[in-house]
């Protein structure tokens, strides 16, 4: 098994004193994924243990929105174009594992919300947790003027709130296997901080934040709403899917992406020679393992 995981291209992956933990918990999370039976399983371990780790923003400690609610989202897919995906879901401390569900259980791509929660609690999937922390909690706590507050007034006035005092924190983590031929990708994420309650970017959807053919696969990272824009992760799988090494379909693929958005981003490629990375963010830290 070949796998390559990232722990997001946001302002988290830049914090100099979590900087040595995250990368061990990284290789953690690869090691523990190349020891799996499938690619698919591969990815759902990684990521599972990342989404545990409220060092990253996925799962357990990730992102508040404006109501003080953690809702995440995520999506994995193989190399048969079976896909799954979850998106605002409340409660589900491992979004990954519900976004298997869907790709193995249901015919649906995506299932949203509290609904998307109680059937994962239905093939077994922990739900009812509560995600935010005592750090999450006092960040909530202490934006000034309250968010909470300006969130309530209406939708307008806590997105002109947003755009004043706190910009386009984002952050995901995500993971891509090989094994045998077969290929899976995954990414999950508890999406930008302070988002409007029920805001969803790219993680959840196919092509944008993940995407998986015979090609390859990739998992991106970075500023949700411009990945989706543009597709980022098909555009790195096609790149694969053109004779592209991993990494230069993956710097294709985030030359293409700064040249049409402007924005930061990062992708993960694993393809049949190997695996690769590009970005144009700040930091993306990255681990692989076989």
């Amino acid at each position: 098994m070949r796998v390559i995981v990232h722990g997001g291209a946001g302002a988290g992956a830049t914090i100099g004193e979590q900087t040595a933990a995250r990368r061990a918990a990284l290789d953690a999370a690869a090691t523990d994924a190349a020891a799996t039976e499938t690619p698919l399983r591969a990815v759902e371990t990684a990521l599972r243990r990342l989404e545990s780790d409220e060092r990253f923003n996925a799962g357990r400690g990730g992102a508040v929105q404006s109501d003080g609610v953690v809702r995440v989202d995520a999506g994995c897919m193989t190399s048969d174009r079976t896909v799954g995906a979850v998106a605002s879901v409340p409660g589900v401390e491992h979004a990954v594992s519900a976004a298997r569900v869907v790709a193995e259980e249901t015919p649906h791509v995506c299932v949203a919300g509290e609904h998307a929660a109680a059937l994962a609690a239905d093939f077994g999937v922990e739900t009812g947790v509560e995600l935010a922390t005592d750090r999450t909690r006092e960040r909530f706590a202490d934006a000034d003027p309250p968010v909470a507050r300006c969130s309530t007034a209406s939708p307008r006035a806590h997105l002109d709130w947003l755009r004043e005092r706190f910009g386009a924190g984002h952050d995901t983590v995500g993971a891509v296997a090989r094994d045998d031929g077969q290929f899976a990708a995954a990414t999950s994420t508890a999406g930008r901080w302070f988002a409007l309650a029920g805001r969803v970017g790219d993680v959840p959807q196919v092509g944008s934040g993940f995407y998986c053919t015979p090609a390859g696969g990739a998992s991106a990272t970075g500023a949700g709403e411009d990945i989706a824009r543009v597709t980022l992760a098909r555009r790195a799988v096609d790149h694969l899917a053109d004779g592209a090494s991993a990494d230069r379909a993956a710097a294709l693929a985030i030359e293409e992406f700064a040249t049409l958005t402007g924005a930061d981003a990062g992708v993960i490629v694993c393809g049949p020679s190997g695996v690769g990375s590009a970005f144009n963010s700040e930091s993306m830290q990255v681990a692989t393992a076989e």
